[in-house]
C-alpha cells in the first residue's frame, strides 16, 4: 500500500525495495507479489496502477527466475491484459495506465524471449487490433535486463558493459536505474543491428541461390531454342535483378569482415553471381 500509495507523485524507492526484499525473504514471494500488484494495476485510479507498474518492473529487475517464471504465465499476464481489453477494464482505464501496461508487455518480449506466453499475449493484443503498433520505449522506462541473456550478447562478449550494468541495477537510486535503462537500450539497439544485419545477408544469400538456380535452367533452355517469349522476359528480368543484388553482396561483405564464416558465405554467393552473369552474357547477349 505504501509502495502505491497514490497521493504520493513520485516513487517511493526506499518502500518499493523493501517490497522487493519481503519478495525474495519469502518462499511464496513471487506468487502473493504478482497477484497483490495485478489488483493495484487495475486500480481506477491512475496513480495507484502507475505506481504498481513500477513496483512490477522494479521486482523483474531484482527478485530473479522465479518472479519471472510466474510473471510469465498466464494467470498473471491476462490480468495485465484485462486492463487492455475493452471486454473487462479498458473501457476506464486511463490511456496512461494502458500505454505503460503496453510498454511493459512489449519490453518483455524483448528481454525474455524464450518465454512463449508472453510472446503468444502481445502478438493476441496486435492481432486483435488492442495494441496497433510496438510502443517506442521512453528514456526513464525500466527494463528488465535479460534472463537469462542470449548467447552472444553484447554483455556476455563486453565484460566492462556486464559490470556496469550490475552495479547500476543493485542501486536502488532512480538515476542510477535510468542510467541502466539507457545502456540497456543501446545494447537492445546494437544486437537489433546485428540481428538485422544476419536476417538481410540470410535473405540475399537465398535470393541469389534461387536466382541463380532459375537462371541456369533458363539458360540450358535458351541454347536449345525452347524458350518461350515468357520465359525470356522472365531470363531478362532475372538478369536484372542479379545486377541489381551485386552491389548488395558487396555492402554485406563489408559488414561480414569480423565474422570469417559470413563473409566466406557472401563471397561464394558473390562468386556464384558473377559466373550466372557472365554465362548470360555470353549465350543472350552475343546473339
Amino acid at each position: 500500500d505504501e509502495a502505491t500509495d497514490p497521493s504520493i507523485s513520485g516513487e517511493n524507492w526506499e518502500c518499493i525495495q523493501r517490497f522487493c526484499d519481503q519478495v525474495n525473504a519469502d518462499t511464496e514471494g513471487p506468487l502473493s507479489a504478482l497477484r497483490l500488484l495485478a489488483h493495484k494495476i487495475q486500480s481506477p485510479q491512475e496513480g495507484e496502477a502507475l505506481h504498481a507498474l513500477t513496483v512490477l518492473e522494479t521486482c523483474v529487475n531484482n527478485c530473479g527466475d522465479k518472479f519471472h517464471s510466474e510473471m510469465a504465465k498466464f494467470r498473471f499476464l491476462n490480468e495485465l491484459i484485462k486492463v487492455l481489453s475493452p471486454k473487462y477494464y479498458g473501457i476506464w482505464s486511463s490511456e496512461k495506465v494502458k500505454s505503460r501496461v503496453t510498454e511493459v508487455i512489449f519490453s518483455w518480449t524483448v528481454w525474455f524471449p524464450q518465454e512463449v506466453k508472453i510472446q503468444d499475449a502481445y502478438q493476441m493484443l496486435k492481432k486483435q487490433g488492442i495494441v496497433k503498433e510496438d510502443p517506442k520505449l521512453p528514456e526513464d522506462k525500466i527494463l528488465p535486463p535479460p534472463s537469462p541473456r542470449p548467447q552472444n550478447s553484447i554483455f556476455d562478449t563486453d565484460e566492462e558493459k556486464s559490470k556496469l550494468l550490475a552495479k547500476l541495477l543493485k542501486s536502488s537510486h532512480p538515476e542510477d536505474l535510468q542510467a541502466a535503462n539507457r545502456l540497456i537500450q543501446s545494447v537492445v539497439k546494437e544486437e537489433q543491428e546485428k540481428s538485422a544485419q544476419v536476417s538481410r545477408r540470410v535473405s540475399t544469400i537465398s535470393e541469389v541461390s534461387e536466382n541463380v538456380r532459375r537462371m541456369d535452367e533458363l539458360l540450358q533452355n535458351y541454347r536449345r531454342h525452347e524458350l518461350s517469349p515468357a520465359d525470356q522476359d522472365t531470363l531478362q528480368a532475372l538478369f536484372q535483378r542479379c545486377e541489381k543484388l551485386r552491389p548488395l553482396l558487396f555492402r554485406l561483405a563489408s559488414e561480414a569482415v569480423a565474422d570469417e564464416e559470413a563473409l566466406a558465405e557472401v563471397l561464394q554467393a558473390s562468386d556464384k553471381l558473377s559466373q550466372a552473369l557472365g554465362q548470360y552474357r555470353q549465350v543472350v547477349a552475343s546473339q
